[in-house]
């Protein structure tokens, strides 16, 4: 019986390691509120992507809706998760953010349920992503030194911690559910799309 027992933790262990590794044993809710499993994007590269309708990134909707039509024939997927964390620069509901962004951008890609991606509430899709790819910079140019300037006044920390630190972070994961990148919304779309083909091939 002890071994019994002993080869079950084992199992568990392995399981909980297993999940833990890749982006398929999470979950998240759709339009509908329904629960929709990683695991339905399996053998995808996917790129999941924390939104805002009101933001100054908000723009990149064009960018990332561009990205999706060119490759989504080859196996690529957006995912979009709203979250009105940073500024309350998403406001309103699942339906006036979904209606808004296929009203002024023509979003095809999956968008989910506003979450948070920060805090007590957090998504556990989003602890995922940040335990797999902590927060390495913004960059060079204006944008990315007004982007550090306010995280410093902020949390003078900011840098150490692998927060979300602002809307439109995105995480890339290949076709084995490994995170294998993180931009921030100061990243070049065009580094973005690079890294997409990349991991397509």
């Amino acid at each position: 019986m002890k071994k019994i027992f002993m080869l079950f933790m084992v199992a568990l262990a392995a399981l909980n390691v297993n999940a833990q590794d890749n982006f398929y044993g999470y979950t998240a809710l759709d339009a509908n509120e329904e629960e929709i499993s990683m695991n339905d994007f399996k053998g995808k590269v996917l790129l999941v992507v924390n939104t805002a309708t009101k933001c100054g990134f908000t723009p990149q909707y064009t960018e990332l809706e561009n990205i999706y039509e060119k490759y989504r024939d080859q196996g690529f997927e957006v995912l979009d998760f709203p979250c009105n964390q940073f500024g309350e620069q998403a406001p309103g509901t699942y339906e006036e953010i979904h209606e808004f962004c296929t009203g002024n951008y023509n979003t095809q890609f999956p968008q989910f349920q506003k979450i948070d991606v920060n805090g007590e509430n957090e998504d556990p899709i989003f602890t995922f992503l940040k335990s797999q790819q902590g927060f390495k910079g913004f960059g060079e140019g204006q944008t990315a030194q007004f982007m550090v300037d306010m995280m410093k006044r902020r949390d003078p920390d900011y840098a150490s911690k692998s927060d979300i630190k602002w809307n439109f972070t995105k995480f890339l994961v290949d076709r084995e559910g490994k995170v294998i990148a993180r931009f921030e919304p100061t990243e070049d779309m065009i580094k973005v799309e690079q890294a997409v083909v990349a991991a397509l091939k």
